[in-house]
């Protein structure tokens, strides 16, 4: 038999379906299984989803399973949970959604599952730190999709300001994916070129970046204002993320790492820059920051740490 990729995606709603037709119109995967407490939901999406196989760039069986299909998985894309509310910040929803992922954490590995977890429902700094105490993986096979959002974003209105091509502004947002997240202006570039030398030579002024930042950080409120929730960039991120992995692509991405040592913390999941590649994350991306960007990632961290500490040790 030759060994095939298999995905299991727990959580059919909108970011867990978006993400599959998203996997499926890149052929990442040549099988993906989706796993939901709505088990008509899981399958009507199955359905939906072959039916769209003659256009797909590639072949993928799809069906609706159980957790039992997680023995045989390499990965394990979790996005069921609450969702968060108009008013409501993501950490607003460590409590019950950990009580959610201890559940599910335990069936998916009474599986025998032994592949690697990407977590993206919020607050999924916490909730990956969760996930990795209820499963008791390495640590390196235990990932948040972290601040990989907030860096598109960043990315992509620092590109539009400047009229360039998204791909090519290279720029982080790093800590907590949620208000107390920073970008990183010490090592922002744009084709090699430090935003500051662009905002010289653009005649723009730092103002208008602060505002980009704000934009960037506040981006899920105004989304969710409008349509209720956030789906589409995030399920691409997720695929970003699905990609690197089972390719083996060795890539840069700010996902949720765990921290023992790195920036100076230890014992914390939060978003930094990380090489990804088949064996989860191969190490953390330690960036020389400035010392007021030092201290904002310190806070960060203690914001998470504080909320978090209180929950996990009802478990």
């Amino acid at each position: 038999m030759v060994k095939v990729n298999r995905v299991v995606l727990v959580g059919t709603g909108f970011v867990g379906s978006s993400y599959a037709f998203a996997l499926l119109n890149q052929g990442i995967t040549e099988e993906l299984v989706l796993v939901d407490l709505n088990e008509a939901k899981a399958e009507g999406d199955a359905m939906d989803l072959n039916h769209g196989l003659p256009f797909a760039p590639s072949s993928t069986k799809i069906w609706y399973g159980s957790y039992a299909d997680c023995d045989q998985a390499d990965l394990v894309v979790i996005t069921a949970g609450a969702n968060q509310k108009p008013g409501e910040t993501r950490l607003d929803l460590v409590e019950k959604n950990t009580t959610i992922f201890k559940g599910i954490v335990e069936q998916i590995m009474a599986s025998g599952f032994d592949g690697i977890f990407l977590v993206a429902t919020n607050p999924v700094d916490i909730l990956t730190y969760a996930v990795w105490k209820f499963s008791g993986l390495p640590k390196e096979r235990v990932i948040g999709s972290g601040t990989i959002l907030d860096t598109a974003r960043f990315r992509f209105l620092l590109g539009e300001y400047y009229d360039v091509d998204t791909r090519n502004v290279h720029a982080y947002i790093i800590g907590e994916h949620g208000d107390t997240e920073l970008p990183v202006w010490s090592h922002a570039d744009i084709a090699g070129m430090k935003i500051s030398e662009w905002t010289n030579k653009h005649e723009t002024n730092q103002e208008d970046l602060d505002q980009i930042f704000i934009n960037v950080r506040d981006a899920a409120y105004h989304i969710i204002e409008r349509k209720g929730a956030t789906y589409y960039g995030i399920a691409m991120g997720l695929v970003r993320l699905t990609k690197a992995i089972l390719r083996n692509e060795n890539s840069v991405l700010t996902v949720s790492a765990y921290l023992d040592g790195e920036y100076g913390h230890n014992d914390v999941y939060i978003g930094v820059p990380a090489v990804v590649n088949r064996s989860g994350i191969r190490e953390v991306v330690e960036l020389d920051l400035n010392k007021k960007e030092k201290e904002k990632f310190t806070h960060s961290v203690h914001v998470l740490k504080e909320t978090m500490d209180p929950v996990l040790s009802k478990f």
